[in-house]
């Protein structure tokens, strides 16, 4: 695995001031040489100057602000440059730029199935920047590429390990543990880009449905089972509303109950609190008596 070895690079105003005075000197002793009609001098001495002011004029490079220029000699790893500005190096360096900026990945929405079976519909987003430029470089073909292939594959992955829902326990799922999903999948996704010498700031899903052939029976199952909490909570409330009931009118002994009067009582309040419509109550104005 090759590692990043940042270099320092001449200053861009001496090669420049090197390249002029090549030049200047290619100029002067061209005209020397014609003057004086002595073309060997031309080419034992104008020649190589000539030569030489190429090659300093094309050892000038700059970098911009978050960039980096890895060098290659020959074939060889000679260092990577990360300084914004003006510098001159070997002309034989081979120079590759590659970007320090803070990207960003809109992954394509792909359909796989949940840890349950389910077909669903996820894509995320990812948000990385390139952290060791020798590996970004080397070790990998296009590290592009690379972070757009292992996202897709962290993201089947993440989906066919947890259910998209779970209606039954807390237990982490797609839906419900937003946070804690994207945790994971940036974890992931940064121990599969390590190679690449890339960093992953941020990774969160940006889609997340049924597939279409069973998104109406999911709907349908998710208005159950919130239906069913509702029922559940307005149950629970109305019971211990009741047990108040009782409990503060045997203590104040507003009234004495029999067993059968409290049975009649707790069925009329649980209509009346677990009713989905409000109660029509019936007085009894009195009895008639022949």
């Amino acid at each position: 695995m090759t590692k990043e070895r940042e270099v320092s690079a001449l200053g861009g105003a001496l090669g420049l001031t090197v390249t002029i005075a090549l030049i200047a000197s290619t100029i002067y002793m061209t005209f020397g040489a014609v003057a004086q009609s002595r073309p060997l001098l031309l080419l034992t001495l104008v020649a190589p100057l000539a030569i030489l002011s190429f090659l300093s004029a094309a050892g000038l490079f700059t970098v911009q602000p978050n960039q980096a220029v890895v060098l290659i000699l020959f074939g060889s790893y000679a260092g990577t440059v990360k300084r914004s500005g003006w510098w001159w190096t070997n002309p034989f360096n081979t120079r590759k730029r590659v970007s320090l900026r803070v990207r960003s990945l809109n992954g394509h929405m792909i359909k796989v199935n949940d840890h349950a079976g389910n077909p669903v519909e996820i894509a995320a987003v990812v948000v990385w920047k390139v952290h060791d430029t020798a590996q970004a470089t080397f070790d990998v073909e296009s590290f592009e590429d690379f972070v757009s292939v292992q996202s897709e594959t962290a993201v089947r992955h993440l989906a066919s390990a947890y259910p998209y829902d779970e209606y039954d326990s807390d237990a982490i799922s797609l839906r419900g543990s937003t946070d804690k999903v994207s945790e994971f999948l940036r974890a992931e996704l940064q121990e599969r880009l390590r190679p690449a010498g890339v960093e992953v700031i941020e990774a969160r899903l940006s889609h997340l449905a049924y597939a279409q052939e069973i998104a109406g029976a999911m709907l349908q199952r998710q208005q159950a089972a919130a239906i069913i909490a509702a029922r559940t909570r307005i149950v629970d409330g109305a019971v211990g509303m009741v047990e108040m009931a009782l409990d503060r009118l045997s203590a104040n002994k507003v009234v004495t109950l029999d067993e059968d009067r409290k049975a009649a009582m707790v069925s009329n309040l649980l209509v009346v609190l677990c009713g989905e419509r409000a109660a029509t109550p019936v007085l009894n104005t009195g009895t008639l008596h022949n």
